[in-house]
């Protein structure tokens, strides 16, 4: 799997760009602000359908413009399929070859994963961002599970609609027949939630790879919220029991208190937690750690390479531990990085295709002149003849 072709339009800093990346690495470069994480965002929304910077479609949508459309061609054993994300400020298009589709429909077709300073609350944030983490990792080998996702969440705000109007009622015992009835599928819905996950986490932990950056051994373990309640294997009768003991607790404080949608990823290294002990150091290296993990997971899943981007290589990793981590993809996914050093370009020249990005254009650095291109850092461009946007 690889992508062919990448256009991007009213996109962020991006006016409007087109760019044909290597099957191998490739690499943007210059000064901060100038467009080099857009275009990893573009990547990511093309292949997932939503940004790993925001939740708001208008912090996409390039000001002064009315929308941002991503489109790109993806080949995956040799077939060509012609993705694009259509963002305007209130709603999101998505489609295959032309023809508008689901979510489910759309996902699957690109397996992107990203490493990048903006998912560092996956290791030090709150555990929403770690089950976040796990659920994009389920999507990518099984796009379906977005159902799932979606009829959990739509359950669960109907639940807590409900449970507001009873706490705010002097007679909330006259909502639980109908809560009752929510609870049923959210007993459905969150056990397949829950054996997705733990399936999930099994197969990131046996290909976590090992001595990576040193002897640090990164774990992981998912905590479900109703382990200290019993049996975890029987979770369906165990959610159905702690539904009945936390009713009136939820009557009164007006939302939903059990659920997978409470539950926590453990990230430990040699035993000690990682959000809690690590370094920043410690912390950005389990991040790449776990990422590396997930395209392993995928590789295993579908015998394919998958896309990968990496923001800022430079940010935490010295040229050891950046030779490292391209070697460990090499073989195993199209990678996209970027950086704002030059001297980190021109190590990666040899095997690289460079991309030199000022003021949200994209500026090819052809083969013959790479070695003139990386004796100095990047300037603005002073002719119109230097950048074609």
């Amino acid at each position: 799997m690889r992508v062919v072709r990448l256009e991007v339009v009213g996109f962020r800093n991006i006016a409007e760009e087109q760019l044909e990346p290597s099957p191998g690495l490739n690499l943007f470069y210059g000064e901060n602000a100038q467009g080099k994480t857009s275009l990893l965002e573009a990547l990511y929304v093309l292949g997932r359908a939503r940004s790993f910077r925001t939740p708001r479609l208008l912090d996409i949508i390039q000001h002064g413009q009315p929308q941002a459309l991503v489109r790109g061609i993806v080949e995956r054993r040799g077939t060509h399929v012609e993705l694009a994300v259509q963002l305007n400020p209130r709603a999101r298009a998505l489609f295959v070859n032309g023809k508008r589709t689901t979510l489910s429909g759309y996902l699957g077709h690109l397996a992107v994963f990203v490493c990048s300073l903006e998912r560092m609350d996956v290791i030090r944030g709150e555990p929403e961002h770690r089950r976040h983490f796990l659920d994009e990792g389920v999507l990518s080998l099984d796009p379906k599970y977005a159902h799932t996702l979606e009829e959990y969440q739509r359950v669960l705000r109907q639940k807590n609609r409900l449970l507001k109007l009873a706490a705010e009622s002097n007679d909330p015992r006259r909502f639980i027949e109908e809560i009752e009835v929510w609870n049923e599928q959210l007993i459905h819905y969150g056990a397949l939630i829950h054996r997705a996950r733990t399936r999930y986490v099994e197969l990131l932990q046996r290909h976590l790879p090992a001595d990576l950056f040193g002897s640090e051994r990164i774990a992981i373990r998912y905590i479900s919220s109703l382990a200290a309640h019993g049996d975890v294997s029987e979770y369906e009768t165990l959610l159905a029991e702690r539904l009945r003991v936390r009713l009136a607790a939820e009557l009164a404080i007006g939302h939903a208190l059990v659920g997978p949608h409470r539950d926590e990823l453990a990230i430990t290294f040699d035993g000690r937690e990682l959000r809690q002990y690590g370094s920043l150091g410690q912390q950005r290296s389990a991040l790449i750690v776990l990422d590396l993990a997930q395209v392993s997971v995928y590789n295993s899943a579908f015998e394919e390479e998958a896309v990968f981007l990496l923001d800022d290589v430079d940010a935490e990793l010295d040229r050891r531990r950046i030779a490292r981590v391209l070697e460990c993809l090499q073989g195993r996914a199209q990678c996209f990085l970027t950086t704002s050093k030059p001297e980190i370009a021109e190590m990666s020249r040899p095997q690289a295709l460079l991309f030199r990005i000022e003021a949200g254009c994209v500026v090819p650095v052809p083969l013959h002149a790479r070695g003139e291109e990386m004796s100095r850092s990047p300037e603005p461009a002073t002719s119109p003849r230097e950048i074609s946007c």
